[in-house]
């Protein structure tokens, strides 16, 4: 048996892994690349000819993990999909989503490169288009959680909640060889404990290899417990000022669970009456597949359902859809919250809503989730005094705040206690989806506890372990 790393290797987007037996070949994950250095790798063949691969297995819907399958179907996968029932749900939402921008980020960019005599980096065509998501989609086995999904050969595989985000899961891979029975923990991206509106992530006690994230292995995150603090303190300031609230969201699981500290904040009267606008028809579609999928849910949310409460509804909340609703929001004549994707800035309305903020003192940008190397996110963040968008540069002038509490994933004492739980004998651990730095900290700490022998693999390095 060996596995192939493809992606998220020193970095965190493009998440893939290639596993092969004797009898079958399975990706795992197909994840766009969203960092700037790593784009050319959207646009390149597959390492692998996606006609050779059996099947592929999905650990959730967000595009790092998910946004290049109507590539890999296009160029040839005729495989069956395996995801969880909430992600063969969100899946269509967020795909189609992708191939709508990406159409209309290749028209604007044709149109400005032939205005200003130039040529892109990258081809003035969509990376795939919505036909080519809906022929992909045909290919999703939704498969719910514990269940035993038997592959070719002597290969099973099981999802287990990984409470990132709805629908995520951890991936349990059982292959026979031989005489030798190998268990493999893809731990997808690991959520923090004690989250709003998901259960918490599963634990193993046995393995012999974990493909593991480690994003925020460098560093931990404020106490969730202060997080509507946080986040009343800014809005609060904002407002006083005259000045809007700007929040790129991730539209699966950001977006909903701000809703539901929004939500929690103005019933309890700790926020001044203000327009809260959720401008991203992704995740207003987003938080009604969560209605569809109470087994993902934890109890807190589930009371609030029973007792008719939404999470998801307050006062002052609207829910703009179409672009005459978005472009009006830059005209509205009193402060406001606009939360709006992407989640990264790297595309979607977000970016409009950052050209008529970004320049203005009085005006706040807060960050509620990870920001890739090389994203406008990451450099407004870092603080850069001009950024780039739509082909333009602005003056950043507004607050920049950020709330890692926020955060889906969980921080590097989580990632520890999570791995903690493996016994005796200690798997072989493989560090992904993490900057090099990052990924190299926490292998360290890992190392100086003299349990786990830690790899951090290389692109397209191959791991291979013997049969016997």
């Amino acid at each position: 048996m060996k596995v192939q790393f493809l992606g998220a290797n020193n970095q965190v987007t493009g998440s893939c892994f290639l596993l092969e037996t004797d009898d079958t070949r399975l990706l795992i994950d197909c994840g766009l690349y969203q960092e700037r250095s790593y784009l050319e790798r959207n646009w390149a063949r597959f390492p692998v000819p996606p006609e050779t691969v059996d099947d592929l297995l999905l650990t959730h819907a967000h595009l790092d993990h998910s946004g290049l399958i109507p590539k890999l179907v296009r160029e040839g996968f005729v495989g069956r999909i395996f995801t969880t029932p909430a992600t063969a749900e969100l899946l269509p939402i967020i795909l189609l989503d992708s191939a709508r921008i990406q159409e209309e980020d290749a028209a604007y960019k044709k149109k400005r490169h032939e205005r200003e005599g130039r040529r892109g980096p990258y081809p003035e065509i969509p990376l795939y288009t919505e036909a080519e998501v809906k022929e992909a989609l045909k290919l999703l086995h939704p498969t719910p959680y514990l269940r035993t999904i038997p592959l070719e050969g002597r290969v099973r595989a099981c999802f287990h909640d990984a409470g990132h985000i709805l629908g995520s899961s951890m991936i349990e891979i059982s292959v026979r060889e031989k005489k030798r029975h190998f268990k493999l923990i893809i731990s997808g991206d690991i959520g923090q404990l004690g989250k709003p509106l998901i259960q918490d992530p599963s634990v193993f006690a046995q393995a012999d290899a974990v493909i593991m994230e480690s994003t925020y292995g460098d560093r931990d995150h404020e106490d969730p417990a202060d997080a509507e603090t946080m986040l009343a303190s800014i809005i609060k300031e904002t407002i006083e000022d005259g000045g809007n609230v700007v929040v790129p969201v991730f539209a699966v699981e950001r977006a909903q669970e701000l809703l539901f500290h929004l939500s929690r904040l103005v019933l309890g009267k700790r926020l001044p009456r203000l327009p809260v606008f959720l401008d991203s028809p992704m995740a207003i579609d987003v938080t009604e597949v969560f209605l569809h999928h109470r087994e993902c849910l934890d109890k807190e949310t589930l009371d609030l359902l029973r007792s008719g409460q939404s999470p998801f509804r307050f006062d002052g909340l609207r829910l703009t859809r179409t672009q005459a609703e978005s472009r009006s929001i830059n005209s509205y004549p009193e402060p406001c919250l606009i939360m709006a994707g992407s989640g990264m800035c790297t595309g979607g309305r977000i970016k409009h809503h950052l050209v008529h903020n970004i320049s203005r003192p009085e005006s706040t940008v807060l960050f509620v989730g990870y920001q890739a190397e090389g994203t406008l996110g990451r450099q407004i963040l870092e603080g850069q005094p001009r950024v780039r968008i739509f082909g333009e540069m602005h003056e950043v002038r507004a607050r920049i705040r950020e709330i890692q509490a926020f955060s889906a994933h969980a921080g590097r004492t989580g990632l520890l206690a999570w791995l903690c739980r493996f016994r005796e004998p200690y798997p072989q651990v493989f560090l992904v989806h993490g900057e090099k730095a990052v990924c190299q900290s926490f292998a360290a700490l890992l190392k100086s506890r003299d349990r786990w022998d830690v790899v951090v693999p290389d692109y397209q390095d191959v791991w291979e372990w013997p049969a016997s």
